[in-house]
């Protein structure tokens, strides 16, 4: 492994490469990139840098958000099948659909969308600033939430506002169940327990925070606690355990892996480097649209 880590580095160099992995990627792919990260924060450092080239390793709507932000990089996706299930249950036609039911309805889309979609939308979100987004729109105005329908959830709870939520959902989030949080907090008596919002309300309900990835990073490593039960895909236990070498962390149940988030091995990152594969661009009209989906949600905090 280290000569390919070595290989990876040369040509890195020599490509002018900057290597993103998201946090539930496999550890040794985190291990060789740059940033860790969530996909929204990983492709606005990207887009930060000098690099000419982000290979990114995550899945594909990670990848097009890269290019939405980076048109002039040459972005890299290191498995083409790296896919997102949530993405696939929102195809544009659908979601043409379910806005043409709700006219003049203002469109909240998560992240995790493809770029078609983010174009027909009016706003963006993160699971980190959903609740924000939502509470940054006029009261008087009727929402529609694509297509997480746990975030939306989530958000309408926090915000008490009424959302009509698409009937999208992470599989890989959907997998866990109150049951899980009972059996994981009978068996770390005292961890403290932390929800990602993509779980379903009853999970999220018994939860000590609801956070994001990266809340769930900076939760971890200000809190007192020693301890934590961690109720997202199992990936994001490498980071966690190497920020915090005297905390302990626990999945809320082993069986909460992507597996398109394990797609991408080291042997992928170089032969992405070698062969400039897999590029993932965005048509220009619609990065456009969706890039000014994306920076209202920046400007809505």
């Amino acid at each position: 492994m280290e000569k390919l880590i070595e290989q990876i580095k040369s040509l890195q160099a020599r490509n002018q490469a900057v290597i993103l992995a998201h946090n539930y990627q496999l550890p040794e792919v985190q291990d060789v990139a740059d940033f860790t990260g969530d996909s929204l924060e990983l492709s606005r450092k990207a887009a930060a840098t000098d690099a000419e080239v982000i290979v990114f390793c995550g899945v594909k709507f990670m990848a097009e958000t890269a290019a939405i932000l980076s048109p002039a990089k040459t972005v890299l996706l290191p498995d083409l099948h790296a896919g997102c299930p949530m993405v696939d249950m929102a195809p544009l036609e659908d979601v043409k659909a379910f806005k043409a039911r709700h006219p003049g309805a203002v469109v909240v889309t998560y992240v995790n969308s493809s770029a078609e979609v983010k174009a027909e939308s009016d706003i963006c979100c993160t699971s980190a600033n959903a609740v924000a987004v939502v509470e940054s729109i006029p009261r008087d105005r009727e929402i529609l939430f694509v297509p997480d329908q746990n975030l939306g959830a989530f958000a309408a709870t926090q915000t008490g506002r009424p959302l009509i939520l698409y009937p999208g959902y992470c599989p890989t989030h959907a997998r866990l169940h109150a049951e899980d949080v009972l059996r994981a907090k009978a068996a770390h008596p005292g961890a403290l327990v932390l929800i990602h919002p993509e779980c379903r309300p009853e999970v999220t309900a018994l939860g000590d925070a609801v956070l994001s990835t990266s809340g769930m990073c900076r939760f971890a490593k200000e809190s007192p606690a020693s301890s934590f039960i961690i109720g997202t895909e199992t990936g994001l236990l490498h980071r966690l355990r190497l920020e915090n070498p005297s905390k302990q962390f626990f999945p809320l149940a082993e069986s909460a892996v992507c597996p398109n988030m394990k797609k991408i091995t080291l042997e992928k990152v170089l032969f992405a480097l070698e062969d400039n594969q897999f590029l993932v661009t965005v048509p220009e009209e619609i990065r456009v649209r969706a890039r000014q989906a994306v920076d209202r949600m920046v400007a809505a905090g």
